[in-house]
């Protein structure tokens, strides 16, 4: 007989790890206990040496669904105990956590079974859940994940959850949101005059037939609130447009299961995989036909599938589809209050579906592309926040705070890396306000105390006020990171690669080190520094920021380099010729502006990105050619004058002129990526920025470099966007220490 004690790490807890190793140490005829720690679980065994050492080493191949191992913990000795059975003792509360949080997860296959099940006591129940899915990360307010700590709390479970809740042989052993109709939350129903109707079976038919019937329904799901309406009947859309201030911007779709999505979109294999997987993001998918314009104006839509157990129900087998999108105005944070809704989208919604438990965490749906197979994430948030990335050689303690559009933080400890979830734009008071809870919170969570911190080159940036005044306050060491450089190390740590890379970093704005707007950067390097090997010829921004959004200026602006005639316009020209208020930039986003609008495809942007994403869906898919161009300078710039030149005299169609414009860049990043590795000798690449969500681009550059004998990566953990980039500046600032 001896002794085995057992650290392990990771995602352990939450996730049924306690009983599924209850019935592992059965099944070897071991005696022992097991209780959940501040850094994972510690089992505490006993029994023959032989079977002791067999368990331990099928451990890392053994765990439930939703647990992930990361490190195993043997210590052999002590004294014996003489354990009578198998124990799941009360967690430890020790003082350094390290404990890994699972993020929210869909409903399975047993609960949906349950749910539709007239037999079952949680039959059409919303809120039931076991041990392989429901709510986690939105629901916990401190560690260890117990009950007593999430918002199930404050629902004493009844005698018979009770009794699943310590039954070895029941899925609901030790499941901590476990509930049912008699002790769990409620739904509950508030129509526009502020009439509340009580009951999850009236409340979900009201919304329901309120759907059905043209209306506006917000929905409190897991994270937030949802404002769901028809997407059939442009009509309603078009009002959801106009009382939520979202002119042009896609809205997302949620379909009742994968067949309702095809009947509108192409669902390859891979990307059904993607939406029926636990995580549930939303994935982009290309249209089955043109039009659905009162969804989104380009190519793609937006769609998930149902995540949990309200959604289905809210579906029956009677809705095909619905618009879902987030309950916010424009640049604020995603409602996630009962009282908040009721306030703040009054006038908006026209009933409201909300539920009595508290969401603790504010939690938008993941957004994401399938390329080659995975996710390629743009928004990294719900089903993934807050599992951490892995790396080599990482600090413990250090905090990185990103940019300010699509801002998002990360946290270190160790050889973690902590992105946050999806923030926002850092634009206002309420999304700084969150961004600023959510650092405390995840600080909290996982007992880091920053001991450093990195942050943007723009003295402008929200985030960047906020570290330099924490870092002043507490005394702490700063590190400001070029915008482009943090893009590029990202991608390399999001891939795991080590040694220096060429870097194609495509955006709309950063500040460069020379005090100008880059954003068509070909860069080398790695976390330890960076040159700037090309770029492209900088634009004038007549007007700044105005024109991001009046892309017509940035077409006059390319004219007038061009040597073309532009339409008569005094005030430009003033402007042009006496440098006022005309900074020059770099960045390919712009370049994406100007010929959106010289194509006439979009001349005022309603959201960020707008001339780029119109132009690509333009984009005829044959092989239409390309433009000619020439490369200047020591930094090795893209003249685009030629270019334009070539554009505004060929008789060609917008769609192949849109094709031949995304061509020629292709072209020019395949010369200077050719250039930069005979330099340096270099053979890696990386993609980042803003310029990559673009898929034409995407589906296309690799092959132009691969052909070139180079080795192309791009993102698949983290966004390729600004909400990427803290990744990349914690490990400059890993580095940099």
């Amino acid at each position: 007989m001896e002794h085995l004690r057992i650290d392990i790490h990771g995602i352990v807890q939450g996730v049924g790890f306690r009983p599924f190793m209850h019935r592992q140490v059965r099944a070897h005829g071991l005696c022992g206990t097991i209780r959940n720690s501040s850094s994972g679980v510690v089992l505490e065994l006993e029994g023959e040496r032989r079977a002791l050492e067999a368990f331990l080493e099928e451990l890392p191949h053994k765990a439930p669904k939703l647990a992930v191992i990361d490190r195993i913990e043997p210590a052999w000795g002590g004294a014996i105990q003489g354990y009578a059975g198998f124990t799941i003792l009360p967690s430890l509360v020790e003082r350094e956590r390290n404990t890994l949080i699972s993020p929210d997860v869909c409903i399975c296959e047993d609960c949906r079974r349950e749910l539709l099940d007239p037999t079952d006591r949680r039959y059409r129940y919303p809120f039931l859940n076991c041990t392989n899915c429901g709510p986690r990360f939105t629901i916990i307010r401190d560690v260890p994940y117990d009950r007593p700590l999430t918002s199930m709390g404050r629902f004493p479970m009844c005698p018979d959850c009770e009794r699943e809740y310590h039954d070895i042989e029941n899925r609901r052993y030790h499941a901590q949101p476990d509930c049912c109709p008699v002790c769990g939350p409620h739904l509950f129903f508030v129509d526009a005059e502020g009439r509340r109707t009580e009951g999850d079976e009236e409340a979900l038919a009201l919304a329901r037939d309120m759907l059905k019937t043209g209306k506006i329904v917000a929905i409190k799901g897991l994270g937030g609130v949802h404002l769901a309406c028809s997407c059939d009947d442009p009509a309603v859309a078009r009002r959801l447009r106009q009382r939520k201030q979202r002119d042009e911007k896609p809205f997302a779709l949620m379909c009742r299961d994968l067949d309702c999505a095809r009947q509108i979109c192409e669902v390859s294999a891979d990307e059904a995989r993607l939406l029926e997987s636990y995580q549930r993001p939303i994935v982009l998918l290309k249209k089955r036909a043109p039009g659905l314009a009162h969804l989104s104006e380009n190519g793609y839509l937006g769609v998930m599938l149902p995540y949990t157990p309200l959604h289905v129900l809210l579906f029956g087998d009677d809705i095909d589809r619905l618009v879902m999108t987030s309950a916010n105005l424009s640049d604020t944070p995603i409602v996630y209050k009962n009282e908040e809704a009721l306030e703040r989208l009054a006038g908006i919604a026209d009933g409201f579906l909300l539920h009595d438990r508290e969401i603790q965490t504010r939690c938008d749906d993941s957004l994401c592309f399938c390329v080659d197979g995975r996710e390629y994430p743009l928004r990294r948030s719900r089903g993934y926040a807050p599992y951490p990335i892995r790396v080599e050689r990482g600090r413990s303690n250090l905090l990185a705070c990103g940019a300010e559009q699509k801002a998002g933080f990360c946290l270190s400890k160790g050889d973690y890396v902590f992105p946050s979830q999806h923030i926002g734009d850092l634009k206002n008071y309420e999304t700084l306000e969150n961004y600023e809870q959510q650092i405390a919170h995840f600080e909290r969570l996982f007992d880091i105390r920053p001991e450093a911190i990195a942050c943007d080159l723009h003295p402008d940036y929200l985030s960047t006020a906020y570290a330099k005044e924490r870092a002043e306050r507490e005394g702490l060491p700063l590190v400001q990171v070029q915008h482009h450089h943090a893009h590029l190390v990202s991608c390399m740590a999001d891939i795991g690669l080590k040694d220096p890379v060429i870097g194609f970093i495509w955006d709309g704005t950063g500040l460069g080190t020379d005090n100008t707007i880059w954003g068509g950067e070909c860069l080398i390097g790695d976390a330890n520094g960076f040159e700037r090997f090309g770029s492209i010829r900088p634009i004038p921004l007549i007007g700044g920021d105005l024109a991001t959004k009046e892309l017509d200026r940035v077409a006059y602006a390319l004219r007038g380099e061009a040597g073309l005639e532009t339409a008569e316009n005094p005030l430009f020209e003033t402007m042009l010729k006496n440098g006022l208020n005309c900074p020059l930039s770099s960045g390919m986003g712009r370049l994406f502006d100007g010929a959106a609008a010289l194509l006439g495809i979009k001349t005022l942007a309603s959201y960020e990105g707008q001339g780029a994403v119109l132009l690509g869906a333009a984009a005829a898919e044959d092989e239409a050619g390309e433009y000619p161009f020439e490369m200047e300078g020591e930094l090795l710039r893209f003249d685009w004058r030629p270019m334009i030149r070539a554009m505004a005299e060929d008789p060609a169609d917008t769609s192949r002129k849109a094709a031949k414009f995304m061509n020629t860049l292709l072209a020019m990043a395949a010369e200077q990526a050719e250039a930069a590795s005979h330099k340096s000798g270099i053979r890696d690449v990386v993609l980042s920025g803003g310029s990559f969500q673009n898929m034409y681009m995407l589906q296309r550059l690799p092959a132009r470099l691969r052909a070139r004998g180079l080795q192309v990566y791009h993102h698949s953990r983290v966004s390729c966007n600004d909400e990427g980039i803290a990744l990349g500046q914690l490990m400059i600032l890993n580095e940099a220490l």
